[in-house]
């Protein structure tokens, strides 16, 4: 209700929705497909040519299982992705995003489906990869966001906390709380 949002120094209000839009990568919570190919799921709304394609899969970690299917980009895609994995069906939602090249990308708890060692390699894909990318992760792994340049804590829809990992573990009791019961005091560098 109050405060604005900027993009390249624009309140997005100014902005035409189609160009806010443009600059956007969304990944859902849930992955979300649709009946046709693996490549044109990839694709859907995009421009991404096939090389495109296979790189975005590349960086979201999809490109292993997609080389396992029978007819590997051109395999089918059942409606809604019945015929493949909640991590995989993630992956895929993820490489669609890549593939627009963004300006900014917003993930909406996106890695919750798959394993603390792929989230990480996605992770570590799309820094490498999207450079200079505005990167907004939602999530409640913390595991998932302990890299990030700032975190912000929720709790019970008001924000508790702000800072880096270390800084809110030292900082904030919530987060800290939170930390504990998913990692280990090593894992999290106390």
């Amino acid at each position: 209700t109050e405060g604005e949002v900027l993009v390249d120094g624009v309140n997005v209000k100014e902005l035409k929705q189609s160009t806010l839009r443009d600059k956007i990568g969304y990944v859902p919570q849930k992955g979300v497909l649709f009946t046709g190919t693996v490549a044109e799921n990839i694709a859907f709304g995009g421009k991404a040519d096939r090389q495109e394609i296979e790189e975005a899969a590349k960086i979201a970690e999809a490109d292993g299982f997609i080389g396992e299917m029978e007819n590997g980009y051109d395999s089918p895609i059942a409606q809604g992705g019945k015929n493949v994995s909640g991590g995989q069906k993630q992956r895929l939602s993820i490489a669609r995003a890549v593939a627009t090249r963004p300006e900014i990308m917003i993930f909406d708890d996106s890695f919750s489906a798959l394993d603390y060692r792929t989230d990480k390699q996605v992770r570590a894909n799309l820094k490498e990869h999207l450079a200079g990318v505005t990167n907004l992760i939602v999530a409640q792994r913390i595991g998932t966001i302990m890299d990030a340049d700032k975190i912000i804590v929720l709790d019970k829809g008001k924000a508790v906390g702000e800072g880096t990992h270390r800084e809110l573990l030292e900082n904030c009791d919530v987060y800290r709380e939170i930390a504990l019961s998913q990692l280990s005091k090593e894992e999290l560098g106390l």
